[in-house]
């Protein structure tokens, strides 16, 4: 994942700072301390472990609360002695209980959160959910449904009405990404298409 040998742990007197994001979200969560040692189980495990500077000793985060923070990636920045560390937390990042060590609320302003709500009814399926329901009938069915939505779209693109204008959009916008989640593919791997065009 990275070369550790690149840190200059001896800069910072052995603790190298840690930011940590949410992969998704992107909102920072907390911000803490490795050693090499912390570091080296971190990539070992993929769970986030730092040194304690109050303990003084290794500490998991999560190892009594169960809030793991799981690890995507991770970033050296370019003096070499910062880590940005993108996760997967499991419950909130603080132990106060808050979403984030900063207060804040731990979701993004796009429709990320959809897209990770549908991806999470795939892998913890919930009984009576429409979602698990559209996902379990099929390509066939997640891709007829979004020819639907995106049919009575239009429709109501051609009349003056904007509530249900909106509603048509919304309802294709959440099959759109059911049928994305359904391919196994994502969001951002479509925003990375785009992106591309638009560098042509």
């Amino acid at each position: 994942m990275i070369d550790v040998t690149k840190l200059d742990f001896k800069k910072t007197n052995g603790l190298i700072p840690c930011i940590v994001q949410d992969g998704t979200t992107l909102k920072v969560l907390m911000l803490g301390y490795m050693n090499e040692e912390a570091l080296n189980k971190t990539l070992s495990e993929k769970k986030l472990t730092f040194f304690s500077r109050t303990k003084q000793r290794l500490w998991t985060k999560g190892e009594t609360s169960g809030n793991y923070l799981f690890l995507n990636e991770v970033i050296i920045d370019c003096d070499q002695d910062t880590l940005l560390l993108k996760v997967t937390p499991k419950g909130p990042s603080c132990h106060t209980g808050a979403d984030t060590c900063f207060n804040e609320k731990n979701e993004t302003i796009g429709v990320e959160f959809l897209e990770a709500i549908i991806k999470e009814r795939k892998k913890n399926p919930k009984e009576n959910s429409y979602t698990n329901q559209l996902l379990n009938s099929g390509i066939n069915k997640v891709a007829q449904k979004v020819g639907e939505e995106s049919v009575e779209l239009v429709i109501e693109a051609k009349d003056n009405n904007k509530e249900l204008f909106l509603g048509e959009a919304a309802d294709l916008m959440y099959h759109y990404l059911v049928l994305l989640t359904a391919k196994d593919t994502s969001l951002q791997e479509v925003v990375k298409v785009l992106r591309q065009r638009h560098e042509k």
